[in-house]
């Protein structure tokens, strides 16, 4: 999983077997946000990431400059994980 723009841009982040989701792909985080870009300033934005999973929307919209971003998921292991790389990235934990 790699963090496509931002300040976080090119970072990787291995994807944690345990967890039972499947990572949003490049290609589709990239679609995705080019159709938000073009209508809303992300840098205003407080984040609400129903189902998680990785994590990887979450970093996306942190690493563009989303103010806050709460993620939810009902697997211990995502929310682990998603910790885990959060603190790796220096990201406060206020703003995840």
């Amino acid at each position: 999983m790699r963090i496509i723009s931002g300040k976080y841009k090119s970072i990787y982040i291995p994807n944690n077997k345990s967890i039972k989701a499947r990572p949003t792909t490049s290609t589709a985080k990239e679609a995705l946000f080019n159709i938000l870009e073009n209508r809303v300033l992300i840098s205003k934005l407080d984040i609400l990431d129903l189902f998680s999973g990785t994590g990887s929307i979450a970093y996306e919209f942190i690493s563009r400059g989303a103010q806050s971003v709460v993620c939810v998921d009902r697997q211990i292991n995502s929310v682990k994980f998603i910790n885990l790389n959060a603190k790796k990235l220096s990201i406060n934990a206020s703003d995840i």
